[in-house]
């Protein structure tokens, strides 16, 4: 058994050293990478982790790469995009917390700038250090200054969207929460095509870039992100209608069927555990017209992610046109859990607004004009069998899919699944890797930067090792207060609310990924020496404690007045000016007629 391991581990380094790889030949050796970044997709919502949303050509991605079923990333988008683009933790890239959920308490103070720090270097410096393209395009959400775009980060052209979502049919915002959208390309603003669908033109900006340089013959970085399926959830009818009728039974039995399949596919270990999520509700309560809305509502998600998956087979199709296929690495992830949040649940004056802003009717969801969510029934569907949602820090909010396939390299293993730990800081240092180029390590360009933290999963692709993170190394991780320590099996974790009660609980998340097994009183040593882990990677990271009565949906809301109301109030203050001023001379005139004596009036 030594000897076979050791053979193995001879022909890995082998295929993946770095003269094999072309580090020490021309460039042009060096393979592409693709990154394809989904937005709010859960645990279960690819076909080849068990969803039966139509999505032929990332399940294609799989059968040629491998599937990680223990893949973690942050509990929103901008923190994981900070940890996929430089490999460090959130609070030292600068987003200890996103610019829609900070408190303003926090906003500023180390870590906290809500926007990519100067202290980090990103894979695409890296990577157009040693010769290679750099293009983005999509959903950005690092910063928008003239020194925070991607641009000025590493890449040579992007079309990047500043902020967490858009509308995907017009050049529009989600008007609950901006005042306009903050679309640029190559650093300065742009307006989009009267008309476009968000995941057609993500790549179809890609393919230009790429075709732009081809004659170069160097390699290329193309991070494409997806703003499907963030809200508002849209897409084309002829999609919304191939899934008519296919949600009626309701969220129970679609996760139900969900957990079965993700056992059959491989991803989640067979009897896996499920608990009922509370904030999911009784489909079976529900009157006719409700089901009927979030069935339509749920076909709209279901026609998205087919839609971006679409465009992600049209992008690997030109690639093989070009010529470009076989030497490419293709990585597609999701940048967190599934979304439960539905602006037609949080409240009556959130849903009076949504009503005046958008045309709600159940004919129209996921349609132009719309503002359609998932919300928290179904996202319990996408997340299966899992516990939680987006912005948690439960399995549900932090665990997604990741496949990892280069079709040329015959070192990777076809069709299968890696059940070791992994997390999304790995990423970077393993492209690099795989690309035969130096990690930095601790500077870059003679200065000093963060150094990356993540592991190369290079062994895990191969099959010579199950795991490459240490089981008595502790990972720790915070996002709004939802805080989590991995160490080996286990998971230390607690929840603020309104997704917990802010109390710590310790689950072994290999034998129990669905957290229905709180061993905090059974395994008590082992509870105190994770939560003495996590106190020190607090202290480290310099992770604040959250405002007193902080969640985040609320901060999500009051941040939004704040830029949304302060900017009208100002543009409307020509207006109440006049009006004061008409209403004081009326005032005036009248007290003025009243003071005058009968018979006085001029003729």
């Amino acid at each position: 058994m030594r000897l076979k391991g050791a053979v193995t581990l001879l022909i890995t380094l082998a295929l993946f050293s770095p003269a094999s790889l072309g580090a020490q030949a021309a460039p042009t050796k060096r393979p592409n990478i693709v990154i394809l970044l989904a937005d709010d997709w859960g645990f279960s919502d690819v076909g080849a982790y068990g969803g039966e949303i139509a999505t032929p050509n990332i399940d294609a991605l799989a059968a040629k790469g491998v599937r990680f079923s223990n893949f973690h990333v942050a509990g929103s988008c901008s923190p994981t995009r900070a940890m996929l683009q430089t490999g460090v933790i959130n609070h030292r890239a600068g987003l200890g917390n996103m610019p829609e959920t900070i408190p303003p308490e926090h906003l500023g103070k180390p870590g906290y700038e809500a926007r990519l720090n100067n202290r980090v270097v990103t894979i695409a410096d890296q990577l157009r250090n040693v010769g290679y393209r750099t293009y983005l395009t999509g959903k950005w959400h690092l910063g928008h200054t003239p020194d925070t775009v991607p641009t000025a980060r590493g890449y040579d052209r992007a079309l990047a969207l500043a902020q967490s979502g858009a509308d995907n049919f017009e050049d529009k915002p989600n008007l609950l929460i901006y005042d306009k959208t903050e679309w640029s390309e190559d650093g300065k603003p742009v307006k989009l095509p009267k008309r476009f669908y968000s995941s057609t033109l993500i790549v179809d900006r890609m393919i230009r870039y790429i075709d732009g340089e081809k004659a170069s013959g160097r390699p290329f970085l193309a991070s494409v992100n997806f703003i499907a399926n963030h809200i508002p959830v849209q897409a084309r009818d002829a999609d919304i209608a191939a899934y008519a009728g296919r949600y009626s039974d309701g969220w129970t039995a679609l996760r139900n069927q969900r957990r079965a399949a993700a056992i059959a596919k491989g991803v989640m270990p067979t009897g896996v555990a499920m608990v009922t999520m509370d904030s999911s509700g009784d489909w079976s309560k529900l009157t006719a017209e409700q089901r009927r809305q979030r069935a339509g509502a749920m076909a709209a998600y279901a026609a998205m992610g087919t839609a971006m998956d679409r465009e992600i087979g049209r992008l690997i199709a030109h690639l093989k046109a070009i010529g470009a296929y076989e030497n490419t690495i293709f990585v597609f992830l999701s940048d967190n859990g599934a979304e439960a949040t539905d602006p037609m649940a949080m409240g009556a004056f959130t849903r009076w607004n949504a009503n005046q802003l958008y045309d709600q009717s159940i004919a129209q969801q996921g349609r132009p004009g719309s503002l359609t969510a998932q919300g928290a029934g179904f996202a319990s569907a996408s997340a299966s069998p899992l516990r939680g949602y987006k912005f948690t820090a439960s399995e549900g909010g932090l665990r997604v899919p990741m496949i990892l396939a280069w079709p040329g390299n015959p070192a990777i293993k076809g069709g299968t699944v890696a059940a070791g730990f992994a997390h999304v800081t790995d990423m970077p240092l393993t492209l690099l890797k795989l690309a035969g180029v130096m990690p930095q390590q601790g500077s870059f360009a003679g200065r000093r930067v963060e150094p990356m933290i993540g592991m190369d999963l290079s062994p895990m692709l191969t099959g010579a090792a199950s795991s490459v993170h240490s089981a008595d190394k502790p990972l720790g991780y915070e996002l709004s207060g939802n805080a989590v320590l991995f160490k080996g099996d286990y998971k230390l974790v607690k929840n603020l609310p309104p997704y917990g009660d802010g109390r710590w609980r310790l689950y072994n998340i290999t034998m129990d990924p669905g957290e229905t097994k709180d061993l905090s009183g059974s395994d008590p040593d082992r509870f105190a020496a994770m939560q003495k882990d996590y106190a020190a990677f607090a202290k480290a990271n310099k992770v604040l404690p959250m405002p007193e009565g902080y969640t985040a949906p609320k901060q999500i809301l009051a941040n939004a007045l704040r830029t949304l109301l302060i900017p009208r109030l100002i543009a409307l203050w020509p207006v109440g000016a006049l009006l004061v001023m008409a209403t004081a001379a009326a005032i005036w005139w009248r007290r003025r007629r009243r003071k005058q004596p009968l018979g006085s009036a001029k003729p």
